[in-house]
C-alpha cells in the first residue's frame, strides 16, 4: 500500500544507497560511541577523552596524514570510521570493532530517504546489463552496514558468510533491499520517487516533486547514475541484437569486462579499448589474479592484444601461472574473443540484423568485422539537474553569476575539492557517498557521521550521558 509522504520534515535524503541508508539508521536514534580501545594510543587516547562520535572535531584525525598506517586516498572522517569499525582489516579477519551503536529513539530526527530505484539500494537496485552473478569487489566485510551485517543477513536466511568472500551483485542487492526492514527505518524510506527541482526557500528547501519541504538537505545521488551515451554514428548498433553474430565491446574497466564475462562463451566479443598503461591504464590492471580471477583474465586478452599489436613494447607477457586460472579457461579466449586496442571505428554499413564496421588500427590498418550488437561501457556519471539552477550553483561553486548548464556530468572530482574542507558544501546541504569521492561502501559512515553530527547538533546533548 503506498504511503504519503509528510508536508515537511526535519532533513531529506536524496537517494537510496548504502550512504542514504546508513544516515537514515544514524537519524532514527543509533548513535556511535567509541567503546573499544583501538591499536593506535594517540587516537585511543584523544576518543577515550571523548568518546561520543557525533562530538568529533578534526583534532582527532589530524595525525592520520603523518601515519602509514592510514590511507591517504580517502577522506580522514571516512578514514577514521572506517578503522574504528575494522581495525586492522587489511591484516585481520573479522576483527573486533570499537564502535557500539545505542539506540536512543529521543534523539532522533523527521527525516525521508528519496529513491528513485523500485528498492532500497540505488544503483545496487538497478537491473544490470551484466550477470547478477559475478562477485562485486569488495569482500562481504566491507559491505556491511550498521545493525544488521551481510553476515546476519546470511544468518537469516539459513547460510553462512564464508571469511574474505566476494558476494555476488544478486547477493549484494537482495541484503541492501532487506537492510530497512530489519533495522527498523523503513517508515522514513520512499521508493520510486522521482525527484525535480529542489530549491532554497526563505526557511529551508522545497522539492517541488513531490512537494515536500525541509530545514536540511543530503545530496547522496551518487556518480554512478548515468552511463555514458555512445556516439550518435554507434548509436544504432545498440539496437541490433543477433545472438549469432559478434558481440562489439567497447570501454576498458570494470563494466565493460563485466559484459565480456557475462557474455555466452561460444559467441565471439569483439573489444575495443584505450590501452596506455603509461598514462592512463585500465583499473584491471590492480587485479591479482588470486583475488580477482575473472578480471585478471580479461585484462592478460587485453595486454596480449596490446603487445600483438606491436604498440606496446613495455608490456610483458602474464606468468604461465596465469593460465591455470579457471575463469580463463572457461572459455577458448582465441576463437571468441578479439582486443582492438586503441583502434577506431571509421565506418558503418548497417544490415537488418547486423553491421559492417570499417576500424582503423592502432597501425593505421583498416579492417572490417561484422557485429550484432553493442554494448558501450566508458564509464559512469553523477547528475545533479534536480536541484534548481541557485541552488546547482551554490553546490557546485560555481564563480560569479554564470549557472551550470543542466546535463553537466558529475564525476568523482567534481566536488571533491570541496569535500576536503567540508561535507556542508553550502549552508545546511551536505554531500555523502560517492558524491565526496570515495566510493567504497566501507569509506562511506564517516561522511554519513558528520552530516548527523551537524544535523543533530550535538552540542545541545549530554556526552557525559553516555
Amino acid at each position: 500500500m503506498a504511503r504519503d509522504l509528510p508536508n515537511h520534515v526535519d532533513t531529506i535524503i536524496i537517494g537510496g544507497g548504502p550512504s542514504s541508508l546508513i544516515l537514515s539508521y544514524i537519524l532514527h536514534g543509533h548513535i556511535p560511541r567509541y567503546a573499544k580501545p583501538h591499536h593506535d594510543p594517540l587516537l585511543n587516547t584523544k576518543l577515550s577523552r571523548r568518546p561520543y562520535l557525533l562530538d568529533l572535531t578534526p583534532d582527532v584525525y589530524a595525525h592520520f596524514q603523518s601515519s602509514l598506517r592510514y590511507s591517504t586516498q580517502a577522506l580522514p572522517i571516512n578514514v577514521l570510521l572506517d578503522t574504528l569499525i575494522r581495525p586492522n582489516a587489511d591484516t585481520e579477519v573479522n576483527p573486533e570493532s570499537c564502535i557500539v551503536w545505542h539506540y536512543e529513539p529521543w534523539r532522533a530526527v523527521s527525516h525521508v530517504v528519496l529513491s528513485n530505484a523500485p528498492e532500497p539500494g540505488g544503483q545496487w537496485a538497478e537491473k544490470n546489463q551484466s550477470s547478477d552473478e559475478i562477485g562485486v569487489l569488495s569482500y562481504s566485510e566491507m559491505l556491511s552496514l550498521p545493525g544488521y551485517s551481510f553476515a546476519d543477513h546470511c544468518a537469516a536466511h539459513g547460510k553462512v558468510s564464508a571469511d574474505l568472500h566476494r558476494p555476488s551483485r544478486r547477493e549484494v542487492s537482495e541484503y541492501i533491499a532487506a537492510y530497512p526492514e530489519a533495522v527498523g527505518i523503513s517508515d522514513s524510506f520512499f521508493r520510486s520517487i522521482h525527484v525535480e527541482n529542489v530549491s532554497r526557500t526563505e526557511n529551508g528547501f522545497l522539492v517541488q516533486s513531490p512537494n515536500i519541504h525541509c530545514d536540511h538537505l543530503v545530496l547522496a545521488t551518487g556518480i554512478f547514475t548515468l552511463n555514458q551515451k555512445p556516439p550518435p554514428h554507434l548509436a544504432p548498433i545498440g539496437h541490433l541484437s543477433d545472438p549469432d553474430k559478434p558481440l562489439l565491446v567497447i570501454g576498458s574497466g570494470f563494466s565493460a569486462a563485466d559484459i565480456i564475462l557475462s557474455t555466452p562463451p561460444n559467441r565471439k566479443v569483439l573489444h575495443l579499448f584505450r590501452w596506455s598503461p603509461d598514462t592512463r591504464p585500465s583499473p584491471l590492471r590492480g587485479c591479482h589474479h588470486t583475488a580477482y580471477p575473472e578480471y585478471a583474465s580479461v585484462y592478460r586478452q587485453m595486454k596480449l592484444a596490446a603487445i600483438s599489436s606491436g604498440k606496446s613494447e613495455h608490456a610483458i607477457s602474464p606468468p604461465p601461472r596465469r593460465r591455470r586460472n579457471p575463469f580463463f579457461n572457461d572459455r577458448d579466449w582465441a576463437s571468441f574473443y578479439e582486443g582492438l586496442p586503441n583502434a577506431e571505428i571509421v565506418g558503418i554499413v548497417m544490415e537488418s540484423t547486423s553491421a559492417t564496421l570499417q576500424i582503423r588500427l592502432e597501425s593505421g590498418e583498416v579492417v572490417e568485422r561484422e557485429v550484432g550488437g553493442l554494448f558501450y561501457n566508458v564509464g559512469r556519471r553523477g547528475s545533479l539537474d534536480y536541484l534548481s539552477a541557485s541552488l546547482r550553483r551554490e553546490v557546485l561553486g560555481t564563480r560569479g553569476d554564470a549557472t551550470p548548464p543542466a546535463g553537466e556530468h558529475i564525476s568523482a572530482r567534481t566536488l571533491r575539492a570541496k569535500a576536503e574542507v567540508d561535507l556542508e558544501i553550502a549552508k545546511n546541504v551536505f554531500i555523502i557517498g560517492s558524491l565526496t569521492g570515495d566510493s567504497l561502501i566501507r569509506h562511506a559512515y564517516g561522511g554519513c557521521v558528520y552530516a548527523a553530527q551537524k544535523i543533530m547538533n550535538p552540542h545541545t546533548l549530554d556526552n557525559r550521558a553516555l
